[in-house]
């Protein structure tokens, strides 16, 4: 997988990522490699032939001459090899000549130097993007924001963008969906964005948004649009938008359950249920629009939420989510020996998920089995004291859905 042609090209204000990168974070890494020790002081401070290339190379860059700046880093980075800051631009100048396996081998450097450097691992996992290495571009992309990335929106919207274009390609949409929303908080707008975050609500996996002269791409952007505006929390612009590509194309797959989606986001219960059961209607065989429906009922009208788990686990019996939404649905309308079973299946699949063990600890109670009881409310504490519980509700494993699941 190749990525340089539409994940990059969608942030076209980011105009020389190189430049912007080195002057914003040249102090920032230069105390950086003198921190860690990284600048050999023999190679800085006696060898004038470093210091002179460096030198040049730093002037070479601000001038722009993009192609002299890399002959001069390399050279003298052969001189010191544990020059971060001259491996840092070393790697920005690469990147923004998509010239992405040389820069991903530079910013390597970088991050070996310091593993703590998050804003160079950052742009390791943009590098591995490109390279088509979606496993580690992530897992990068993850260890970035944790380490936390240079203080600059620009940066942070290209990496979570990036992001969620690989979230959206493996199949982790819900995860995706979160990214592009902080960024549609954020004020961000754009066809790819549209495009990426209506490929995300419809659950498509292409690594391109259909052209927009086909039906497919106007309900994509349309779509992508919406979600969009229920990530900015805008939702009235959102329904506008919705019900404006549904009334073109009311049988597009998964449109109905994209719009009863975003209405879950607006808390609009009636209405989120009245389109996942036009999905339905749609597509009969179809698993999600029941999942969410019984996730909405959930402590709402469970007795009316009950039907849709069973068809669920009846048309996919292998995923578990549905055997945990069946299972809470029947603990809260009181069917405890029925819960049991459905809980348990949902244990084995989730066993980090204490909130199944407090569940399971209520039906065995229900039923006479204390003991058992008693080991499920020990195991949830156990679990939330080492955090290993679920920070979300109970019915909000929405990425449980995710690759796992037909339409």
């Amino acid at each position: 997988m190749q990525g340089s042609g539409s994940a990059r090209a969608a942030w076209l204000a980011v105009t020389s990522i190189s430049l912007f990168l080195a002057t914003a974070s040249s102090a920032r890494i230069q105390s950086l490699a003198q921190s860690t020790g990284a600048v050999s002081q023999g190679a800085t401070k006696g060898s004038k032939a470093f210091q002179e290339l460096s030198q040049r190379a730093d002037q070479a860059r601000e001038g722009n001459r993009i192609d002299e700046a890399v002959q001069l880093y390399h050279r003298a980075l052969v001189l010191n090899s544990k020059w971060a800051e001259g491996w840092w631009s070393l790697g920005t100048l690469q990147y923004d000549n998509d010239r992405y396996a040389e820069a991903e081998l530079a910013f390597e450097k970088v991050v070996a130097l310091d593993p703590k450097q998050g804003t160079a691992r950052a742009m390791l996992g943009l590098c591995e993007f490109e390279t088509g290495q979606p496993e580690r571009a992530l897992k990068d992309i993850d260890a970035s924001k944790n380490l936390g990335v240079l203080e600059d929106n620009q940066l942070r919207d290209v990496v979570t963008y990036h992001e969620a274009v690989l979230l959206q390609r493996i199949g982790r949409f819900e995860a995706a969906k979160e990214a592009l929303s902080s960024l549609c908080r954020n004020g961000v707008r754009s066809s790819e964005l549209s495009g990426t975050f209506g490929m995300v609500s419809l659950r498509m996996r292409d690594a391109a948004p259909p052209s927009p002269e086909t039906e497919a791409g106007q309900v994509v952007q349309h779509v992508g649009r919406a979600a969009c505006l229920t990530g900015a929390k805008e939702y009235d612009a959102a329904k506008n938008e919705f019900e404006m590509v549904i009334a073109r194309a009311p049988g597009f797959p998964l449109v109905h359950y994209a719009y009863g989606s975003a209405l879950v986001d607006a808390r609009d219960t009636a209405g989120a249920v009245r389109e996942f059961e036009a999905e339905i209607a749609v597509q009969p065989k179809s698993v999600l629009p029941r999942l969410r429906i019984a996730a909405a009922e959930y402590k709402v009208d469970s007795a009316a939420g009950l039907k849709y788990a069973e068809e669920a686990v009846q048309l996919e019996p292998a995923m578990p989510l549905g055997h945990y939404l069946l299972g809470l649905l029947l603990l809260d309308t009181g069917a405890y020996e029925r819960a049991v079973p459905e809980l348990e299946i949902a244990r084995k699949a989730f066993p980090n998920e204490g909130r199944i063990d407090l569940s399971l600890a209520t039906a065995y109670a229900h039923v006479g089995r204390s003991q058992d009881a008693a080991r499920a409310r020990a195991e949830f504490a156990r679990k939330k004291q080492t955090e290993q519980a679920a920070a979300e509700g109970a019915i909000d494993i929405t990425n449980a859905m995710d690759a796992r699941s037909s339409p």
